[in-house]
């Protein structure tokens, strides 16, 4: 028996690796399968395989930064309310190093909702206020707080221009956001970004895409006069 134990030690690891990669085929294939509905119903476009062009395309754009061998996925492309628009599950890793110098590799999925204004927007990025930010207030690490006391509890907000920030996120913006899903939002250039650090469900990219067209709908009217003729 003891002569045996190795053997089924082997055939029992063997086919936990065997379950496992059944398993993330059978996952990878449902999301396909759910993505290319997504995009049946929006009317889109839809890819499945790997993009690694998309983090050149989007520079700038930090999240599509982090780690080494980025790339999209499941990317669907089309409009939204007239507005040009493309949304992909992406990964990217990162490594770690034990005590004992044994080098891991982490694999991180998430998505992101792109929506193309034509607009010079400039940099905001708009989060769920987390517990690090609130420690990093402590430390004077502050964010742009505004009047209402709700909406600055629940956003860490952040531009290089604060009266930017400030025109942009009035009364009707701040309750349009307290009041909608909880994404990451960054505005950049003529595109706005929603994004989490996790894939989104069919439902939660929906969501995303009425998020970055309903906070481009509440803009204010003076800022688009006088944008009007400059784009």
């Amino acid at each position: 028996m003891m002569e045996a134990l190795p053997i089924i030690i082997f055939v029992v690891f063997g086919g936990l690796i065997i379950t496992g990669a059944v398993f993330s085929w059978l996952g990878a294939k449902r999301r396909r399968e759910e993505m290319a509905a997504l995009a049946n119903r929006l009317g889109w476009t839809y890819r499945a395989g790997n993009d690694s062009s998309l983090p050149t395309r989007f520079a700038g754009f930090k999240f599509l930064e982090r780690g080494s061998n980025r790339y999209a996925y499941n990317v669907l492309t089309g409009t939204y309310r007239n507005r040009a628009a493309c949304a992909f599950d992406y990964h990217y890793e990162t490594h770690s190093t034990n005590s004992k110098g044994k080098r891991t590799t982490h694999h991180h999925h998430c998505s992101v909702v792109v929506l193309e204004t034509g607009l010079p927007l400039k940099p905001l990025t708009i989060r769920p206020e987390g517990f690090f930010d609130r420690v990093g207030e402590l430390f004077g690490f502050d964010d742009i707080d505004f009047e209402s006391t709700e909406f600055s509890r629940a956003f860490h907000v952040w531009s290089p221009d604060r009266a930017w920030a400030f025109d942009i996120i009035h009364q009707e913006t701040m309750e349009y956001l307290l009041g909608a899903p909880r994404f990451s939002i960054e505005l950049l250039g003529p595109r706005v970004f929603i994004y989490r650090a996790q894939c989104f469900s069919p439902a939660e990219y929906q969501s995303a895409l009425e998020l970055s067209s309903g906070l481009i709908d509440r803009l204010p009217k003076y800022l688009l006069r006088e944008w009007k003729g400059a784009v």
